[in-house]
């Protein structure tokens, strides 16, 4: 990936691959419904989503703050002498994953770096969104470039330090006091018992969580879930942040979404409204670490991933 002569055994572009979210509140129902196509989902939790949104102004910051990740890589790697295009690809919203392959396509790209926005690898974090490329790339047909996937980052210094980083932020929202006793809960979006035995997904939030902890110094800390969806009567992995704070009552807790890389609903309805809600109720003062996004020295992460490459063809 240089701004040299082109070489088909390195990657000349990149697409940042994310899930998206709507943009205008006449977007959120065509967002859903593409979201749970296929998934029997009961009328009223449906409701109850597109009434989150309403309540967060009708939209999601998720695209705009992917596109500012985005610029940030592409000043990143234009810095470093790295002339490459950078694209956007969404799963449920515009630009689509399709899009931003034809526009890499159109300019010349012939091997391209899939940096996906998600730190802990599950068949919904990882699998669906490597089958949605190469289902785009069937579609486009001959000259669909090709797209190759970096190795797990979890547990990138960078990534550390990016999230240690927004961590020491909200720390300081804090009383001095309630700081420094304060415990350190993080969370990441829950997924079926079943998925996650067949993943490592918890593995990795438990190393990502770890080296972040030890970053800052901090024994005490835990992880919870969040957003879950699916069946009651299904298992799905807890405990659920709420269930968490209920048991804190009198103390102080910093709530991180390490498992999540931009604000969207899962995070600004999640836990600023639903969590800080249930924290209030039981005493507990609560802050929440903001997502790493266009982080630095997560951008300098991407970046260096982005230099090398890294991956065989069709991913890990």
């Amino acid at each position: 990936m240089s701004s040299g002569p082109s070489d088909v055994s390195v990657c000349d572009a990149v697409i940042i691959i994310g899930f998206g979210g709507p943009t205008a509140a006449d977007q959120i129902r065509p967002f859903l419904d593409r979201v749970l196509q296929g998934r029997p989902v009961p009328r009223d939790r449906y409701e109850t989503v597109v009434h989150h949104y309403e309540l967060l102004g009708g939209r999601s910051p998720y695209n705009d703050l992917t596109m500012r990740e985005a610029a940030a890589l592409r000043a990143a790697l234009a810095a470093q002498g790295v002339d490459a295009p950078v694209a956007v690809g969404m799963r449920n919203t515009a630009p689509f994953i399709e899009d931003a392959l034809r526009e890499l396509m159109e300019r010349r790209a012939r091997r391209v770096f899939g940096f996906i926005l998600a730190p802990h690898r599950c068949a919904a974090s990882w699998e669906r969104y490597q089958s949605d490329v190469a289902a785009a790339r069937e579609r486009i047909g001959p000259g669909a470039p090709e797209v190759v996937y970096p190795a797990p980052w979890h547990n990138d210094s960078r990534f550390v330090a990016a999230v240690a980083d927004r961590a020491n932020e909200a720390i300081a929202r804090l009383d001095p006091a309630a700081g420094a006793a304060a415990e350190l809960i993080f969370t990441a979006h829950s997924i079926p018992a079943a998925m996650a035995a067949r993943a490592p997904y918890v593995a990795q939030l438990m190393e990502s969580a770890a080296l972040v902890a030890a970053r800052l110094g901090r024994p005490a800390w835990r992880i919870a879930y969040q957003s879950r969806s699916g069946g009651p009567r299904d298992p799905w992995l807890e405990p659920d942040i709420n269930e968490v704070l209920r048991g804190m009552a009198g103390r102080a807790a910093i709530v991180i979404p390490i498992g999540f890389v931009c604000d969207h609903v899962e995070v600004l309805y999640d836990l600023d409204i639903e969590a800080a809600a249930t924290a209030r109720a039981a005493g507990v003062a609560f802050v929440r670490a903001a997502t790493v996004s266009d982080h630095p020295r997560f951008i300098e992460m991407m970046a260096a991933l982005a230099r090398t490459c890294a991956g065989a063809a069709g991913g890990e």
